[in-house]
């Protein structure tokens, strides 16, 4: 199956668009139906999504519908994800989609469906509405990791209808969208019996899966709309006993985007693409906060969320992204303020939006692009942008003769925004001196000058004057484009999450490596590769010698 150049991908998309999704709200109760129409792919006439299974433009309109619910929906304490057929819930990712995309573009969608189903899984943590997965028949592959994403799995019992990861016997790969870790983290499936689930292509049926905990229970046919109903409803109650949320909900419009010949822009973000360099401009606030979908911490972060995943998946080329800011700094400490003040109360939008912010950092941290960030005059990398210049695999600060140009931390770089790991992003730069971040901490709120940016506080990589600093930032971004992108990916992979992990950052960690391994071996992807031939009569033939 021959490659093929993609069209560019859109990743706005609202409900009114929807074409594989449907949603009724009944209530404190969300039933989200997977109906996947199979002639509407994201590249049209290139394949069909048979049998409920999916392809990028099915999971973009999953991660809208989950993000939206936070905000449109705080109401909604209980989620359950069922199949929009009879006798099937989701056959996983499209093979024939896998089969022709770039292998880029493999594994970048993994790593966005990985992304939609740590939110999924965010939403249950921190917004208290649970997801649930109504599996109303076989959930084989990507729908099986689909419903591991939700905290409650049921299975209907029918006698056909089973849970499987097949990708290893069928296809030659493995598990792409965290199947692996999360049932062994996640849900605790003893090693020994996930080996035999993931080699056994049929998966287990009801018992079975019950007993190996690869479900939570299961459901007769002639029972089964009544018991989710009922297990909906006592999950929700459990819900919203443990967390009470209050405030309107608030409507998330359009992101506004305008394109150029060398880029596009957004009210606060705009993106200039020179060849393997993209230029991120992100501006600070003119206005004053609002409890609106409008108001700058959020709005500025969703552009950018949209900035980073067109560079990822549009753009290949580009290998370096240089970010830089500016605007006022105090109206950034303003916003943050505010935000900070009303996260205390009741109010659900406040805590959502800092999650929000939280989501789009940790896209930064996981970008497979060297990043680069400029502090200049007129920047305002302060406090919870701040947190970009730390997420940076380089931080570059101009050292101007009057000691004007200067960060400043804020409660922000202390704990609101965790990296996937749980630690702070100070705690993963100084791993072995942790005086320096108390001695960060002590300096909150202060305005700190580049000389001791970077001598004493280790906050940037390096300050220079106006004789060194352009060519030293000219000369180092030279130097990075002439590196190996295969190196640096793994590189930069390993040296942004140290000291500590979690099964998100294993998840990415083990995506980036294995798949990236896997999915360019003849035995997946060579013309007699298990995913090549998957579906034709012929049978893959392995090289089986192990490396």
């Amino acid at each position: 199956m021959a490659e093929f150049d993609y069209p560019a991908v859109n990743f706005t998309t609202s409900p009114d668009q929807y074409k594989h999704w449907k949603v009724d709200y009944d209530g404190e109760v969300a039933t989200v139906r997977m109906q996947i129409q199979e002639d509407k792919p994201l590249w049209d006439g290139k394949y069909d999504l048979k049998l409920n299974s999916y392809d990028l433009g099915v999971d973009i309109e999953l991660n809208d519908l989950v993000t939206r619910m936070r905000f449109e929906h705080p109401e909604v304490r209980a989620v359950v994800v069922t199949g929009g057929y009879d006798k099937v819930f989701c056959a996983g990712a499209n093979i024939r989609m896998l089969g022709m995309a770039p292998h880029a573009f493999k594994v970048n969608f993994c790593k966005y469906t990985n992304e939609t189903r740590c939110m999924i899984e965010e939403a249950t943590q921190q917004s208290g509405q649970i997801y649930i997965a109504a599996l109303n028949g076989t959930a084989s592959g990507g729908g099986y990791e689909l419903a591991l994403a939700c905290e409650h799995i049921y299975l209907i019992d029918d006698g056909n209808a089973a849970v499987s990861l097949p990708e290893v016997p069928l296809l030659g790969v493995l598990p792409g969208t965290g199947g692996l870790t999360r049932l062994t983290d996640k849900r605790k499936v003893r090693r020994d019996v996930s080996d035999v689930f993931c080699t056994k292509a049929e998966g287990f049926r009801a018992r079975d899966a019950k007993k190996f905990r690869l479900i939570d229970g299961s459901f007769p046919r002639s029972k089964w709309s009544a018991g989710i109903e009922s297990e909906a409803r006592r999950i929700a109650a459990e819900s919203a006993a443990r967390q009470s949320k209050s405030g309107a909900a608030v409507a998330l419009p359009g992101v506004s985007i305008t394109e150029a010949d060398d880029g596009w822009s957004y009210p606060s973000v705009s993106v200039r693409v020179d060849g393997r360099i993209a230029h991120i401009l992100l501006k600070g606030p003119e206005d004053g906060p609002s409890r609106s979908a409008g108001t700058w911490g959020l709005r500025a972060f969703r552009e950018l969320e949209d900035a980073l995943l067109r560079l990822r998946l549009n753009h290949l080329n580009v290998g370096v992204l240089i970010l830089k800011t500016e605007g006022d700094i105090d109206a950034v400490l303003a916003h943050e303020s505010w935000l900070e003040e009303n996260c205390a109360s009741d109010d659900f939008f406040y805590q959502e939006v800092r999650s929000y912010q939280s989501r789009v950092l940790r896209k930064v941290d996981n970008m497979a692009k060297s990043v680069f960030a400029l502090v200049e005059e007129g920047h305002c990398f302060v406090g919870t942008l701040f947190e970009l210049s730390l997420a940076a695999d380089r931080t570059y600060m101009f050292m101007d003769d009057d000691g004007e140009n200067a960060l400043r931390l804020s409660d922000a770089n202390f704990g609101a925004f965790p990296m996937a790991a749980g630690c702070t992003r100070l705690e993963a730069r100084f791993p072995g001196e942790p005086e320096l971040i108390e001695k960060a901490r002590s300096a909150k709120g202060e305005d700190i000058e580049a000389e001791d940016a970077f001598e004493e506080y280790g906050l940037v990589t390096i300050s220079l004057d106006d004789i060194d600093y352009e060519d030293e930032v000219r000369i180092a971004i030279e130097e990075r484009v002439s590196l190996s992108p295969d190196a640096l990916t793994g590189m930069e992979q390993n040296l942004r999450f140290p000291v500590v992990e979690s099964a998100e950052t294993k998840i990415y960690g083990r995506l980036s490596a294995w798949q990236n391994w896997i999915f360019q071996r003849p035995n997946a992807v060579g013309q007699r590769g298990a995913l090549t031939l998957y579906g034709q009569p012929e049978r893959p033939v392995f090289d089986f010698r192990r490396t």
